[in-house]
């Protein structure tokens, strides 16, 4: 069982995580605990699990809440926003408007400031069409949700996930990198990050090499992803199969598009 408790990652984020590991949440749903130094209120991103053990380690770390944001639906970071909405009488902001609450919905590029913490909303659809990232400006942070994970790589799962839009976001993030606006990720599971740049070219060139085993699967007669998935994620461990074939389904979908 995890200890639930607030680790201290950056100057401004602390984060728990909850105790729902598993082959595809790695250690565990991150929350994280954003706060500028000094400041009473804080910023929460992505509640997590309806765990009552992990929203009350979350409450305890979080002080009073300003905000609450969300990166995306998936259940393992939203299914206790309601129930922390309640404790804690913060608005939430999301992309996608279902999970909103007492605010309204997240605009690309807009910048958020609470309490002296000044973040920037960064769409970056692709792991999910809601996707969103958020930068922590004054000290060149990325929180990335599931679009980049602290260790392996994220699923696309077609069609909620869509690759075009997917390997847009990950340029864009090495754009920010590049620029020397992002030099550390935060992710939604697994630890954090303190090399991006090498971490996204990494996952280009991970979709880069999939999509040519994907076209060489179909060339030689691969009709399904099923298919598809048999002959080219033989190096993966087949609990994964059933994600593999949605992430298939999305590059299929992708290499008809283009």
């Amino acid at each position: 069982m995890i200890e639930q408790q607030a680790t201290q990652a950056t100057e401004r984020a602390a984060f728990v995580t909850a105790d729902n590991p598993g082959i595809m949440t790695l250690d565990g749903t991150n929350t994280w605990i954003l706060r500028e130094p000094g400041a009473s209120q804080s910023v929460v991103v992505d509640p997590g699990p309806l765990d009552e053990r992990h929203i009350q380690a979350v409450l305890a770390a979080a002080g009073n809440v300003g905000l609450i944001l969300v990166t995306h639906h998936h259940f393992d970071h939203t299914e206790g926003v309601a129930r922390f909405a309640q404790l804690s009488g913060a608005p939430v902001r999301a992309t996608d408007p279902q999970h909103c609450v007492g605010a309204d919905v997240l605009v690309d590029a807009e910048q958020i400031v609470v309490d002296g913490l000044t973040i920037d909303v960064l769409a970056t659809p692709g792991h999910t069409a809601d996707s969103t990232c958020f930068r922590l400006v004054d000290e060149k942070t990325l929180l990335s949700g599931d679009t980049i994970l602290g260790r392996g790589t994220t699923v696309v799962a077609f069609p909620d996930g869509v690759l075009g839009p997917y390997l847009d976001s990950l340029a864009l993030i090495g754009e920010l990198v590049e620029e020397g606006l992002v030099e550390r990720i935060l992710p939604g599971h697994g630890p954090v990050i303190t090399d991006p740049g090498a971490v996204v070219n990494g996952y280009l060139d991970h979709r880069a090499e999939r999509l040519d085993q994907v076209m060489a699967a179909v060339e030689g007669g691969a009709t399904t992803a099923r298919e598809v998935v048999e002959l080219v994620y033989q190096d993966v461990d087949e609990a994964l199969w059933p994600a593999a074939e949605l992430s298939v389904a999305a590059q299929l979908d992708y290499l008809r598009e283009t």
